[in-house]
């Protein structure tokens, strides 16, 4: 396993992120893991020196904080690195239990906790911007969960580099703490990041921890195969159709094929061309990556090892052009 700093923290990750998304109960979504399978990779992950590893009070409405939490109690919890969110609706009845205000983030904040069974979260991040709550607020009271040791470091996630710039600035002025980090759509087929909020993070020092990086697997395997796989059906029609429309768009089929013929020629797999592309970019510090395969999981940490030269990226990147923003609003 390979290793950094996350942004200007100073705190050492991994440069694999295990994300839990897929951890909980399959009440929520039919691909997701119980609690055992769940243990199996959060395990296995540890073994190959993952550290890091990412989740979020939505997931399972919260279950899959409570099999984080389960199955990180038999570690030590000082060589872990857990980091969670909060926005989304996690009580139909309760209009208070969403969003980013005070009384939204002291309650949801507590209830994370007590899922994952710990007394401080090392990354507490804002799921998406809350357009009914003042940044001023939101910044507040993560910043009172930082003097209070409930949190270590604040982080955000999709948003527009002008709100970021923005929550970053309001910190400043107020002498708060500040986001050091930003979760964001990023990878091979999606580079809209690019423009904007990726300068703006390298320019304030904040660490970068991409979601997707496989584009929800459109460059794990060739596009001519990709919407007959059961991810594929299951994309097609729901909420995530824009994201994939938006891969395939403007020289999207064309990067998919290149990463086909490049993963022959080096004798890997695409979802590691994938994956080593987005660990050769210098604004990135650890990919969040996803899975209900120790199998996949497994080649997602010897993408590391995979080298690409400068002509190999090129070459990748060469035939994509400006897609619609996907991801946030």
């Amino acid at each position: 396993m390979e290793y950094t700093t996350l942004g200007s923290t100073g705190m050492t990750v991994s440069r694999i992120c295990l994300g839990c998304m897929s951890f909980g109960s399959s009440d929520w979504r039919e691909w997701v893991l119980d609690e055992e399978g769940g243990r199996e990779i959060i395990e296995r992950a540890i073994d190959l020196g993952i550290n890091f590893f990412d989740t979020a009070n939505m997931y399972s409405v919260g279950e899959s904080e409570r099999v984080l939490g389960n199955v990180l109690a038999d570690y030590d919890r000082d060589s872990q690195v857990v980091a969670t969110k909060v926005y989304n609706p996690m009580d139909p009845d309760n209009p208070n239990a969403q969003g980013l205000s005070r009384k939204a983030v002291e309650q949801e904040l507590a209830n994370c906790l007590d899922r994952l069974g710990m007394d401080t979260v090392d990354l507490l991040q804002t799921h998406r911007w809350d357009y009914d709550t003042p940044i001023s607020e939101t910044m507040r009271v993560m910043d009172d969960a930082v003097r209070r040791g409930q949190v270590r470091y604040l982080g955000g996630s999709s948003m527009w580099a002008h709100q970021f710039a923005e929550a970053l600035h309001t910190s400043d002025s107020l002498g708060l703490d500040r986001f050091a980090t930003m979760q964001n759509h990023y990878n091979l087929a999606y580079r809209e990041e690019e423009r904007e909020m990726l300068p703006l993070c390298e320019k304030e020092g904040v660490g970068v921890i991409p979601w997707s990086p496989l584009a929800r697997g459109y460059l794990s395997r060739p596009h001519e195969a990709f919407l007959d796989t059961v991810r594929g059906q299951h994309i097609e029609g729901s909420r995530f159709q824009k994201r994939v429309d938006a891969y395939r768009a403007n020289g999207g089929d064309e990067i998919n094929e290149r990463a086909e013929e490049l993963a022959a020629e080096k004798g890997v797999s695409m979802a590691q061309i994938a994956l080593a592309w987005l660990l050769h970019q210098d604004a990135v510090d650890a990919p969040i990556v996803g899975t209900t395969s120790v199998e996949h999981l497994e080649a997602a940490v010897e993408a590391l090892e995979v080298d690409l030269s400068q002509s190999d990226q090129d070459y990748l990147e060469e035939p994509y052009g400006p897609v619609q923003v996907v991801g946030h609003e």
